[in-house]
């Protein structure tokens, strides 16, 4: 049993039309939920917010906001989860360069890191590279910053590492895609961006940073890379972010994970 929850709160200084990608996908086990919008500390009227869901299960809620001071508070309690299947076209899909894994640019890098590995050998070599040549630093990037980037800045977060190990798999053959998660014992609390990659039929969860169980990871969005997966994303107006919480904490002892195992996660 996973209890998490989230609040966002942004001053929109124009009317904007918002996403926001923060509650848990229909992958998993959903015990309870709740969701609230409030602008300026009054509800937002409901026909100001419509959810929507994609094929993995993602569920987005999109708000048309006012100007004021938006707050957008989430929390659920799951119990379980459903792995995705593979499906035909994930071999098309998630082997194509995308906005932020940028493979195409990175072909020759790829190999001239990962040399002939194949296979799960070739998983871990990328995910190795990643935590041994990444250092881990918040504020080191910028919203736009793809694989490219980090592969030549040497530094990023989650989503950083995480878009450069799906470059490198992408480059090398392998179907890789960006997931977002809860992350129970995840230090610094925040969203997680981790890495699923199809190997043998089925899609498989890597962590470049190596900071979070990856067997208690609660999926919230399954995507080509952060463009489908940020958990706000500002379709038209203006809003700035004042401040994000996240909570990720799991009622049994945290799995242990050396990174190293097989792990799934629905």
């Amino acid at each position: 049993m996973r209890d998490i929850s989230s609040n966002v709160r942004l001053s929109v200084t124009e009317p904007a039309d918002l996403v926001f990608s923060v509650a848990v996908a229909f992958t998993n086990t959903i015990e309870s939920e709740t969701l609230t919008v409030t602008l300026d500390g009054s509800p937002l009227d409901a026909s100001a917010i419509v959810e929507l869901t994609d094929a993995h299960g993602t569920r987005l809620h999109r708000v048309t906001a006012p100007t004021g001071v938006l707050e957008v508070a989430y929390s659920a309690t799951v119990s379980g989860s459903t792995p995705l299947d593979a499906e035909s076209m994930d071999h098309v899909e998630y082997l194509r360069p995308s906005r932020y894994c940028d493979s195409d640019r990175l072909a020759n890098v790829a190999w001239s890191h990962l040399g002939p590995k194949q296979g799960w050998d070739l998983v871990e070599g990328a995910r190795r590279w990643a935590l041994e040549n990444i250092v881990y630093a918040p504020g080191s990037t910028d919203p736009v910053d793809g694989a490219l980037e980090t592969y030549l800045s040497r530094e990023g977060v989650c989503r950083d590492s995480s878009h450069l190990i799906i470059a490198f798999l992408r480059a090398r053959g392998i179907p890789a895609r960006l997931v977002s998660a809860y992350a129970p014992g995840l230090l610094p609390m925040d969203f997680h961006a981790v890495v699923e990659v199809l190997m043998d039929g089925a899609w498989f969860v890597i962590d470049g940073t190596g900071l979070a169980s990856r067997p208690a990871l609660v999926r919230i969005a399954t995507g080509r890379d952060a463009a489908d997966t940020a958990f706000l994303t500002i379709v038209s107006g203006r809003a700035d972010l004042l401040t994000m919480e996240v909570s990720a904490i799991t009622r049994e002892p945290l799995p242990y994970d050396d990174g190293r195992q097989q792990v799934r996660i629905g």
